[in-house]
């Protein structure tokens, strides 16, 4: 019998996922389907649909945007709650794996980006000045794994008192971005938003190390960020699209207890760009 999987959000038409992980069925011999589901945004709408796809004998589900922190809560339904680390921490789920009387949570975005930059863009990260542009969701979501590679993480914000708020939390640097002046990084990466409405972040010019790399977490075009990067010393520029199959594979995984290549789904769907 097939085993029903889905991603569910808001928006959703724009998901790669139901893609990515068709073909690392194909490449793995599993036999499972893998929907997109649009839920309406509101925190009971989730709940009800979790409820829903137990009922109706999914295994799991990836969750998006705006849904990853009702996931952390989803506790309140009664059922016994599994929560990783990086969900503790976090405060957010992406992955959950339906169990007998219960659901375990993950959050495999930090998964996904320390293996893009280690594996895929061959970085190694063991005492790198990095900076994480942005205090929201995303850059929550991913601190403590690149913590945990000896990278020296500092995050930076708009509102700086939210980036000092998030490096208290997770035991690293913060600071404003007019702090960034005097300072110099090895890697950047965006975690911010600001590619969606074609916006920059304010950050200085002059952030970019010789030999570092610029990362913005959005993928499927060249962001403002990417641009700025290149024109300011940068000397490799990625988006995010390595991080999104790497995260995927970390999610397959957790499910089937099988981990896909993702080498070939990167380059199949970069053809696609």
């Amino acid at each position: 019998m097939t085993d029903k999987y889905a991603v569910i959000g808001n928006p959703i038409a724009h998901s790669k996922s139901p893609q990515i992980h068709k073909m690392f069925a194909e490449q793995t011999g599993q036999d499972i389907s893998y929907e997109a589901i649009l839920v309406a945004s509101g925190p009971d709408d989730f709940t009800a649909e979790i409820i829903g796809l137990r009922k109706d004998g999914y295994k799991g589900c990836n969750v998006t945007v705006p849904f990853k922190q009702h996931a952390f809560q989803l506790g309140i339904i009664g059922l016994t709650i599994s929560l990783s680390e990086d969900v503790t921490h976090a405060m957010a789920a992406n992955t959950l794996k339906f169990l007998n009387g219960g659901i375990q949570l993950e959050n495999t975005d930090g998964t996904g980006l320390v293996r893009d930059l280690t594996e895929n863009l061959g970085v190694d990260l063991r005492g790198k000045r990095l900076l994480l542009v942005g205090a929201g969701g995303a850059a929550r979501g991913v601190i403590l794994p690149l913590r945990r590679t000896g990278a020296n993480v500092i995050i930076t914000n708009r509102t700086a008192d939210k980036a000092l708020a998030l490096a208290k939390r997770f035991i690293v640097s913060g600071c404003s971005y007019e702090e960034l002046v005097s300072k110099k990084f090895d890697i950047v990466i965006n975690a911010t938003s600001s590619g969606l409405s074609d916006e920059m972040p304010d950050i200085p010019e002059s952030i970019f190390a010789p030999s570092s790399l610029a990362y913005d977490m959005m993928y499927g075009r060249e962001t403002p960020f990417m641009k700025f990067a290149r024109e300011h010393g940068a000397a490799v520029v990625s988006d995010g699209l390595g991080m999104l199959v790497e995260q995927a594979a970390e999610s397959f995984f957790i499910w089937r207890g099988v981990r896909p290549e993702t080498a070939p789904v990167i380059a199949a769907l970069r053809k696609q760009q």
